[in-house]
């Protein structure tokens, strides 16, 4: 099945914002609205070639570069006018070293890359309350961000849009908290993704508070039961992915 628009925004090798869509130019404006402060001097991320309108909404505000498999003629020339902007034209954004590689003292870290396929058919729903079809879909989608935010990820997402990112905290609560303030009240009905499993139930429940209605996670804490519980208390979703990313 062929993937819809997709647009990402990038600060500092975190997505701070994400969205898919009808068209590139609407995915991207969706992405850069889920948190224009960060979106500011972002690079970006495209899954079509840009086009008129998408370059015009480019040129909005300032950027650093724009990544997408083409450009079209009048994309160009309307891109020429921001003479700061790098665009970069890579055909096949699927395409990348099969490992990760880090200096670190004495020598260098070698990682194979995270390229674990999502399929949800295999994820189990661990909760008496089940997914409606619509809820999996937003669950892959946000379980596909926190994939690419710096451990520990969570991920708040509605609409096929991230609402909110907690990343590279010391803790699962502090992401949990930083995701859910930044969606705020949106938070209302929204789904949200942790690329690790939860050790204790306080996340389940701070999630639930803020409106969380869905929650996809890995599981393999020997306390799956104790977030379980809450889960079914209060009345949510959740899904095992028996998966973990983690991103350092």
């Amino acid at each position: 099945m062929p993937q819809p628009p997709a647009a990402a925004i990038i600060k500092h090798t975190n997505p701070c914002g994400v969205a898919l869509a009808d068209s590139i130019a609407t995915a991207y404006e969706k992405a850069f609205h889920a948190d224009p402060v960060s979106a500011f001097g972002g690079i970006v991320a495209l899954n079509r070639p840009i086009d008129a309108p998408t370059a015009t909404v480019l040129t909005q505000t300032f950027l650093e570069c724009v990544v997408a498999p083409g450009c079209n003629p009048d994309a160009e020339r309307i891109l020429q006018g921001k003479s700061k902007l790098r665009v970069l034209s890579l055909p096949d954004l699927n395409q990348g070293f099969p490992h990760t590689v880090k200096a670190i003292a004495g020598g260098l870290l070698v990682q194979a890359r995270d390229d674990q396929r999502t399929d949800p058919t295999e994820w189990r729903v661990v909760t008496e309350r089940q997914p409606t079809p619509a809820q999996l879909e937003e669950l892959l989608f946000a379980w596909k961000v926190a994939k690419h935010v710096k451990s520990n990820a969570i991920v708040v997402t509605r609409d096929r849009t991230t609402l909110g990112v907690g990343a590279g905290q010391m803790n699962r609560v502090g992401s949990v908290k930083l995701a859910l303030d930044q969606a705020g009240e949106k938070a209302k009905g929204a789904t949200l993704a942790s690329d690790g499993f939860f050790p204790f139930d306080d996340s389940v429940r701070r999630a639930a508070a803020a409106g969380i209605i869905a929650i996809a996670q890995p599981g393999g804490s020997v306390k799956d039961q104790d977030s379980i519980q809450a889960a079914n208390e209060l009345n949510l979703v959740m899904v095992f992915t028996d998966m973990r990313h983690f991103l350092h």
